[in-house]
């Protein structure tokens, strides 16, 4: 695979994990650079890690991993979503938005959105790319477009308050439709 297609890839495989990180930054209290980084490394780990168990894992599991991780990620994402809606919804301006968000929930948003990048390393193996390099430009992207999605948050969260709350969380719940419907129709 050449260095472009590389690039490429791994620029694609990082678009869900930035709008994620979007709705991160904005239901946050003024996030710093240091929740950003935080956010960024928990992406950028987890996106780099999946397509090496994906190539792993190899073509014997494609079948069982495409039977499951559409509605996985779907299942996440609407939760995650729904609970951000939720509160954007129904809390009272009074109630100060958090400083940084639990691992817990930043671990899961970045499983979440890093399933694809998992069957991507099915094909990988499928096709004998050098998957340390790909995985790592998969991971260095991602946590450079997750720590800009989680700054770009925090002036997007003040100047639009609650609703940019709840369009991140119709984004995520939206990125796990969108990923349902590929999956299940093909397209």
């Amino acid at each position: 695979m050449t260095a472009t297609a590389t690039l490429l890839l791994a620029f694609s495989m990082s678009m869900d994990a930035f709008a994620a990180s979007l709705g991160k930054g904005a239901s946050l209290s003024r996030p710093n650079m240091t929740e950003a980084v935080r956010t960024g490394l928990i992406f950028g780990l987890v996106e780099a890690v999946a397509p090496v168990l994906g190539w792993i894992v190899g073509a014997g599991a494609v079948a069982w991993m495409a039977d499951i991780d559409h509605w996985a990620a779907f299942a996440i994402l609407g939760l995650l979503g729904g609970r951000m809606a939720c509160k954007a919804v129904t809390s009272r301006d009074t109630t100060p938005a958090p400083v940084r968000h639990a691992f817990s929930v930043l671990l899961l948003a970045a499983i979440a959105t890093s399933l694809d990048a998992m069957a991507v390393g099915v094909s990988l193996a499928l096709i004998q790319v050098d998957i340390a390099t790909t995985a790592a430009a998969i991971g260095v992207t991602t946590f450079l477009m997750t720590t800009i999605g989680t700054m770009a948050g925090r002036w997007t969260g003040p100047m639009f308050g609650r609703g940019a709350e709840l369009v991140g969380g119709i984004c995520l719940i939206s990125i796990g439709v969108r990923i349902l419907i590929e999956h299940t129709t093909g397209g």
